[in-house]
């Protein structure tokens, strides 16, 4: 038992720094090792290892990976980005439009694939513009975490909530629709009254060179774009209708957008992040490891004891924030899914939770989330730095008046 449970906080440790400290082994990596290494100490057989991979989850998120990723090789973020950019209108303005158009895209599209997408497209655009391109950044980044917890097909961990609780699309999106939208007039408003009299860059700290040519997106094909919104639009009303596997319907979605004669499906499929569904596999091996000991059992027992229940909406929500900022979105998710059990008609309120907690607390740090990572990376190769300090400035007051607005919201819904 002792070496399960080392084994599970030093997977956990990589996820909260990143890394395992000493050593070059990123989140993904530490979950592949920690799974294979449950096994290889006896604290799970191959078998079980196999059975506790949630299959269903992995398919719908590959799916919907491949959806997104079509609107990518069809040039559709390229030309959305350039779109953006004509707009003759003021900087908080263009803030405004940028907001709403992330989370738009992140609620029906995956959120760390149209953060991919866009972030070199969004410096090259406000350099263009001779504007400040942090600013911009945060708010499409804040948005796309906000603007995914909306829906459930807006960001992995919400798909593993969905999953884990058997939560309908109408249901969540009833419940966490509204707060996801509203947030986005908060991320625009706290940046806005943050940047204010600071929208230009100076000629002299514009990078020489802000995308790199392999970044460079094709230009738009409008019959690809057509055919990949008409299979979202088919997909989103299979989810509502609810008459089949929602990992069925995602997966043959990507298979008739796979089969193409114009665009190879290793153009497609470079755009699916592998190692984000290794690293959901990873955790699934190490948590049903972890729970062989039977301590989160004996652990959620001596909570109820203390008066402390998970499945209070409210509880789980700051529970879920709190866990977010620590280990990442995605794990901690994972992790709090096990210890739910709603009663009947309570499911959509711990959804709400899940998702709201812990796509509005993401936005506190940089490591809170794929996308931030994602964008204050990508920033980086385009020659903008966005320091940790910034990041958590704005983040910080985003994240807390998110969060409190969402409390207020679930108070009333429960």
């Amino acid at each position: 038992m002792t070496q399960t449970v080392i084994v599970f906080l030093l997977v956990y440790v990589a996820m909260g720094f990143g890394k395992l400290p000493g050593l070059k082994v990123d989140r993904t990596g530490a979950a592949v090792i920690g799974s294979l290494a449950m096994m290889a100490i006896g604290s799970i057989s191959p078998a079980q290892a196999w059975q506790s991979i949630d299959y269903a989850t992995i398919g719908m998120l590959f799916g919907l990976m491949v959806v997104s990723s079509s609107f990518i090789v069809s040039g559709f973020y390229d030309w959305t980005a350039q779109r953006v950019a004509s707009l003759k209108v003021s900087e908080p303005t263009l803030l405004a439009v940028l907001i709403g158009v992330g989370g738009l895209l992140s609620a029906l599209l995956t959120n760390d694939v149209v953060v991919v997408a866009m972030t070199p497209l969004l410096v090259s655009i406000t350099l263009s513009r001779g504007l400040n391109p942090i600013p911009f950044l945060l708010g499409f980044c804040f948005a796309a975490n906000n603007g995914a917890a909306g829906t459930l097909i807006g960001s992995p961990q919400n798909m593993i909530a969905a999953q884990g609780l058997d939560l309908s699309f109408m249901g969540l999106l009833k419940v966490s629709g509204l707060p996801a939208l509203l947030s986005l007039v908060v991320i625009w408003a706290v940046l806005s009254w943050l940047y204010r009299g600071r929208w230009a860059l100076p000629a002299t700290e514009r990078p020489a060179s802000p995308i790199p040519t392999a970044v460079v997106s094709p230009p738009l094909d409008r019959w690809e774009t057509l055919k990949a919104g008409f299979i979202t639009l088919l997909v989103i009303v299979a989810f509502m209708v609810g008459l089949w596997p929602r990992e069925l319907i995602a997966l043959t979605a990507a298979g008739f957008l796979l089969m193409n004669r114009k665009i190879a499906s290793s153009d497609m499929l470079k755009h699916v992040d592998g190692n984000l569904l290794l690293l959901i596999m990873g955790l699934f091996v190490v948590n049903a490891a972890f729970a062989n000991t039977g301590l989160p059992q004996e652990l959620l027992h001596h909570l109820n004891e203390w008066g402390v229940n998970l499945n209070n909406p409210l509880l789980l929500f700051w529970t879920t924030g709190v866990l977010s900022t620590i280990v990442g979105n995605n794990p901690a998710v994972m992790l709090l899914i096990p210890f739910l059990h709603p009663a009947a008609g309570a499911q959509d309120a711990l959804g709400a939770a899940l998702t709201l907690g812990s796509g509005f607390s993401s936005n506190l740090f940089v490591f809170g989330s794929l996308a931030g990572i994602i964008v204050v990376e990508q920033a980086a190769t385009c020659g903008v730095k966005i320091s940790f300090a910034e990041f958590t400035r704005s983040g910080g007051i985003v994240a807390a008046a998110c969060m409190l607005m969402a409390m207020g919201w679930l108070m009333l819904i429960t």
